[in-house]
C-alpha cells in the first residue's frame, strides 16, 4: 500500500476584488473568525476543522491547496503517476508549493509548510517572516 500523498485540505482561495469588502461579507456578516491578513489575502477559521477560507485580491479564479509533506516530492510522484506539473515548485512564506493537474485536468496547489506556521498579533497581523 502507497503512504497517501495529500494529507488534508489547506485551504479554499477565493478571488474578492476588494480585500476589506471580502472581510465585510465573509467575517461580519457570515460570521467566519480572522486568523491571518495581508495586504493582499486574509485568512478566515473554518469551524469543524483544520482548513481555512483564504481571500485574495491577486488572482482570479478559485484555488483549492492540499497539505503534503514535501512539494518538490510531491511534485515528483505527482509525475511519475500520471499527473502533470503545471507550475514547478517555487518559495511560498511558510514553504514551498506545486501545482499540478490530474489526467482529467483538475488543477489544484500542493503545499508543504517547512518554514513554519504564520504568527500573527491579535488583529491577525502577520508578525514573522517564516
Amino acid at each position: 500500500m502507497t503512504e497517501p500523498l495529500l494529507r488534508k485540505v489547506d485551504c479554499l482561495r477565493l478571488y474578492v476584488p476588494d480585500l476589506e469588502a471580502g472581510l465585510a461579507f465573509y467575517r461580519d456578516r457570515l460570521g467566519q473568525t480572522l486568523i491571518w491578513r495581508s495586504a493582499t489575502a486574509a485568512g478566515l477559521r473554518l469551524p469543524g476543522g483544520e482548513a481555512e477560507l483564504v481571500l485574495q485580491t491577486e488572482d482570479q479564479g478559485s484555488e483549492i491547496d492540499f497539505l503534503v509533506d514535501s512539494a518538490d516530492a510531491a511534485a515528483q510522484r505527482f509525475e511519475e503517476i500520471g499527473g502533470r506539473i503545471v507550475v514547478p515548485p517555487f518559495e511560498i512564506q511558510i514553504g514551498r508549493a506545486v501545482v499540478v493537474a490530474d489526467p482529467w485536468e483538475n488543477q489544484y496547489v500542493l503545499l508543504d509548510m517547512r518554514k513554519g506556521e504564520l504568527i500573527t498579533d491579535q488583529d491577525g497581523n502577520i508578525l514573522n517572516n517564516p
